[in-house]
């Protein structure tokens, strides 16, 4: 192994925020290298599976069989006495409209960022960042037990919840615990779920969170559940809250598991800081993820390949100042900022709701046409009815 390798732009982690920066810095002429810490891109999936559509095109992403398994018409909100709202994909959100395979996106995202340029290894994870004069220009990496240095112009951040770059470039991505969730999911076979929706069911059956359960056809269905941390005395009650809502459910409870999955997730305001001197973070590295649903697959990607244009521009004026980068920083902000600290406000609040509330919510809103289902237009709906319910919200009307 070469005791030093250099690039314009080395990024730090191969899902789908590294490979669309990747894609998109490669294609404005960077060199770049990307290093993934697994052996298989995509694998082991730690992800409900579902996206929307219409951010797919803005990013150059081309939907294709290889990776989705169903496209849905909506979703389907359960109050928790299962009174039920239905809502079309087009208004559902982020998470809804193809139920994919997420080791096959990831790969396929991989490949176009290697068809584009990019040189990839893999099993190859940073251990610390490597700075000069306070400026990151580049990583240690460990491949196979040799230790060396890859030396790069930028070096992006995208390695996921658990992420270190940040930290080591001295960027803040500290969490509480009342800001992730705890979650777990099951692929499940020989079930009833309606491969017409998407499915989420709230209230104390998760607390803090809810449960989704999101359809890959023939019987077969991803049955999930995230928990606000702060609320679990230990980890293993996230287990227990998903059981016993299969159990209650004879469509699910007639059902085999035949895959678990579990991780973390954060449901935070947005970081202050997404940029230094030499380093950009990117997707779930960089909190980049909507505190009401959990989902980032949208605002990775979309984050992404502002970053790479940014780091290829960076690169070709000689200058990757943390003043330069931020470009990327105002970039990102303006597509989804508002948005994701207002669901953060907005979580904070319902979080505690109970579940006679969340009742009433549902039926207040499947009385009515909106527009577009989110925080505020549900609030707006809510206090034509139940004014009282919205007196706590009031700084979102």
């Amino acid at each position: 192994m070469p005791s030093n390798i250099s690039c314009d732009v080395l990024i730090v982690g191969a899902g789908p925020a590294g490979s669309m920066t990747a894609k998109w810095a490669a294609k404005n002429g960077a060199h770049v290298i990307m290093i993934e810490k697994r052996q298989e891109i995509g694998s082991p999936v730690r992800c409900g599976e579902g996206i929307s559509k219409m951010w797919l095109p803005n990013v150059g992403i081309t939907p294709s069989d290889r990776w989705i398994n169903v496209e849905v018409e909506g979703a389907r909100i359960y109050s928790p006495s299962e009174k039920v709202f239905e809502i079309n994909e087009r208004d559902a959100g982020n998470e809804v409209g193809y139920v994919i395979e997420r080791d096959a996106f990831d790969k396929a995202l991989a490949i176009d960022a290697a068809n584009a340029g990019t040189e990839i290894r893999l099993k190859t994870h940073a251990v610390n960042v490597l700075k000069e004069n306070g400026k990151v220009v580049g990583v240690r990496a460990k491949s196979f037990g040799e230790q060396y240095d890859i030396h790069a112009k930028v070096v992006i951040g995208a390695d996921g919840f658990e992420s270190q770059v940040g930290r080591w470039a001295g960027i803040s991505t500290n969490l509480q615990l009342k800001d992730m969730d705890s979650c777990l999911q099951y692929r499940m076979t020989n079930v009833d779920s309606d491969v017409r929706y998407c499915d989420f069911y709230l209230g104390t059956v998760a607390p803090g969170g809810y449960v989704w359960v999101f359809p890959k056809g023939d019987g077969v269905a991803n049955v999930g559940i995230g928990v606000q941390v702060s609320k679990l005395k230990n980890p293993a009650e996230v287990k227990g809250y998903l059981d016993r809502w299969i159990d209650h459910h004879p469509g699910y409870a007639k059902g085999k598991k035949i895959d678990m999955v579990a991780g973390a997730v954060s449901i935070s305001p947005p970081l202050k800081q997404t940029v230094a001197d030499g380093v950009m973070l990117v997707g779930d590295a960089a909190r980049m993820i909507d505190p009401i649903t959990g989902g980032g697959i949208s605002t990775a990607c979309q984050a992404g390949k502002i970053a790479g244009e940014v780091a290829a521009r960076a690169v070709k004026e000689g200058n990757s100042s943390a003043a330069r980068l931020m470009e990327y920083d105002r970039g990102w902000r303006v597509l989804f900022e508002e948005k994701q600290y207002r669901n953060w406000l907005a979580k904070e609040k319902l979080v505690d709701l109970p579940d006679d509330v969340f009742d009433k919510v549902i039926e207040v809103i499947s009385g009515v046409k909106l527009e577009k289902l989110n925080v505020l237009n549900i609030l707006k709906a809510v206090k034509l009815k139940y004014p009282e319910l919205t007196r706590e919200f009031e700084k979102f009307l």
